[in-house]
């Protein structure tokens, strides 16, 4: 294995690199949990160069670089006054050594000081990272159900008080 991966702020230049991150492990991912039309949904929607680099020049963008491959992504933002993480991945290679934490605290790092919470959401269907988000101290808040009507994709909102 070597060194650990470095967790640092998203560079310009690695906009498109982020994309394809998401193009080759989200709907893997997703596509057992939720199914392929909805999986290639969630990558239209969110892992393309407009939203990603938007994040990116906001400053809202992490990743995980282990020698110069991306090995993981995590990026917030807002809904209304509120700060939410919309993305926090692993490569499937990496998972279980610590670098979701470390991702999660790298956003978390980069919040105002006066952020007395932070709000993550994820798929019902996504049942590794209820648990991952469970054992980081965030608890579930409320279940938006999905207008599908399929439960699994539903979306689950926990929340992390910060001090």
């Amino acid at each position: 294995m070597g060194t650990e991966p470095v967790v640092r702020n998203a560079q310009r230049d690695e906009v498109m690199a982020i994309c394809r991150f998401g193009e080759e492990h989200v709907r893997a991912h997703y596509t057992p949990l939720i199914g392929a039309e909805a999986a290639d949904k969630q990558v239209r929607m969110w892992w393309h160069e407009t939203n990603i680099g938007g994040a990116v020049a906001r400053g809202s963008v992490v990743v995980a670089d282990d020698g110069g491959r991306l090995v993981g992504v995590g990026q917030r933002g807002r809904d209304g006054d509120d700060h939410v993480i919309y993305k926090l991945y692993v490569h499937p290679a990496h998972r279980g050594g610590g670098l979701g934490p470390r991702l999660l605290d790298a956003l978390i790092g980069q919040l105002p000081v006066d952020a007395d919470r932070l709000y993550i959401e994820h798929f019902v269907a996504n049942e590794r990272a209820g648990a991952f988000y469970e054992r980081e101290g965030f608890t579930v808040e409320r279940i938006e159900p999905s207008s599908t009507g399929d439960p699994g994709l539903g979306v689950v909102w926990r929340a992390r008080n910060l001090h």
